[in-house]
């Protein structure tokens, strides 16, 4: 107990205060910009932890991780561009709630259901970190193929009224995601001679223009044609989602919580692949999934709370074994390592104080998220009154300098744009867009994992049917497909006879 009350004063500290709440708040501005990640904020702020004291540097490479991971919506439900990739999920039903003049309730939604998860996610890493690091490093790149495999699966159930184009859809995201160099053998991939290409499509780079430029063509031809801008303000209070809202969906935010918590503890896996298995989740066992992708509160509560329940998750590993799951984990990593603070099983004897610390300084994080969007939710929505045309003329302008600034690349810029009329043209073909996202996130952990589970049992297949964890997902993969496969038959067959009946 001397060690948690040391860390409660240390914690309480001005300087730690401060700390927290300015990295938090560098998060979500980052977060909340398209191209300008949390990671990237991770980055410049690492820096700045040199000259600070050991709980002081967590607390602001904390505040940072949290912020950006919870800003990301912000711009996924205003604009619906993704601020971050792991809130793309958001933007199904977060931006069609804007059009519906309710982004207040929206963002209101996301940040309340975002704090109870990233909460969720600290409990469970505080009593079971030990454990649940034991279980995720048993997932070798057999099971997380298995896993992310059984991810892709939810194509089916995103792809609208047609499972082909879905799938079409879904194998183009694949396909943008191999060009460049391979990154096992080295070789080139559908670069077709040019240099440029050799450095691949950059996933958020791929993901601004896939929600921005369709955005930006439809506004210009709405201005061009003369059509009236629509009033998507609504109310420009910060409103907060109503108890019996919360009540009713408290066990889908349980579910959700445990499923970002779950995916975060594995490295390799991450909040974009979290909001989408939640999304689907959700969508499945809804009594009304027909709502999901128009406007459904439930697909804004669903990805909001699994991405942030990640960053607990990704805590689990980080601390107990020292292994980051993503490049924002790393960067922590780097920043503990820095002030002597040495991850692993010995940390919770060595470095108690600062364990504490750590634990306290997530739930300050959270507090600081929620004080700060629900001060900035009136804000944020009179953005909605700035003419969609002046509006796009803006979005233009910061994609390009997002894209740029991922890689510093001005190739970056033109591939945003090609990605992008593409996208508004497979929207115009009835083509959807999200399955096209699911290719782009999870296909390269898809291949690598599988060319790195065939590389160590040398080519023999055994390594996939020998696992009870992989095989258990491939049932579960392939369940959902046969699912869904007859849900779609059910659905023509009814409208089929719907047909017949009023002929």
């Amino acid at each position: 107990m001397d060690s948690f009350y040391q860390a409660l004063q240390l914690s309480f500290s001005v300087s730690a205060i401060g700390a927290v709440g300015l990295g938090t708040l560098i998060g979500l501005i980052f977060g909340a910009i398209p191209g300008l990640t949390f990671t990237v904020a991770l980055a410049l702020a690492l820096p700045i932890t040199f000259g600070m004291d050991a709980v002081a540097a967590t607390g602001l490479l904390l505040g940072t991780y949290i912020g950006g991971m919870t800003g990301g919506s912000v711009s996924a439900i205003l604009l619906g561009i993704p601020g971050t990739p792991s809130s793309a999920a958001t933007v199904l039903d977060g931006y069609p709630l804007t059009r519906q003049g309710r982004a207040s309730i929206a963002l209101g939604t996301a940040v309340i259901v975002s704090t109870m998860g990233g909460l969720f996610s600290l409990v469970v890493m505080m009593v079971s970190v030990n454990i649940v690091s034991q279980i995720a490093i048993k997932f070798g790149p057999a099971e997380i193929f298995a896993l992310v495999l059984f991810g892709m699966s939810t194509i089916c159930g995103l792809s609208g009224k047609s499972m082909i184009k879905g799938l079409i859809a879904g194998a183009l995201g694949l396909m943008v995601m191999t060009i460049g160099i391979d990154q096992i053998d080295g070789v080139n991939r559908m670069t077709f001679g040019s240099v440029n290409m050799l450095q691949g499509v950059n996933l958020l780079v791929a993901m601004i223009g896939l929600f921005a430029v369709p955005f930006i063509i439809d506004a210009f031809a709405r201005y061009a044609r003369g059509d009236k801008t629509l009033n998507l303000t609504g109310s420009l209070k910060a409103e907060l989602p109503s108890f019996g809202i919360l009540k009713a969906n408290s066990w889908l935010i349980a579910r959700c919580s445990a499923i970002g918590t779950a995916i975060g503890a594995i490295p390799g896996t991450g909040g974009a692949i979290a909001a989408f298995l939640a999304y689907d989740h959700a969508r499945r066992f809804s009594g009304n999934p027909d709502r999901f992708g128009n406007g459904s509160i439930e697909g804004v509560i669903a990805p909001e709370t699994a991405n942030n329940a990640v960053t607990g998750g990704t805590l689990i590993p980080l601390l107990s074994l020292g292994i980051p799951g993503d490049p924002a984990t790393a960067i922590v990593l780097a920043g503990l390592m820095v002030h002597g603070i040495i991850p692993g099983p010995a940390m919770f004897m060595n470095s108690a104080v600062e364990v504490y610390g750590i634990y306290i300084e997530v739930v300050l994080a959270y507090l600081f998220v929620l004080a700060l969007q629900l001060l900035g939710i009136r804000l944020f929505v009179y953005v909605l009154r700035v003419p969609q045309h002046l509006l796009a003329l803006v979005i233009l302008v910061l994609c390009v300098v997002g894209s740029y600034s991922v890689r510093n690349s001005v190739f970056d810029i033109y591939t945003m744009a090609v990605i992008g009329v593409m996208a508004w043209g497979l929207i115009r073909l009835g083509i959807p867009i999200t399955p096209v996202i699911l290719g782009m996130v999870l296909g390269p952990t898809l291949e690598n994992e599988f060319r790195t589970a065939m590389a160590l049992s040398d080519g023999d297949w055994d390594i996939f049917y020998t696992s009870p964890v992989a095989l258990a997902f491939f049932g579960f993969a392939a369940l959902i497909v046969v699912l869904q496969s007859l849900s779609g038959i059910r659905l023509r067959r009814n409208a089929k006879l719907a047909e017949k009946s009023n002929a």
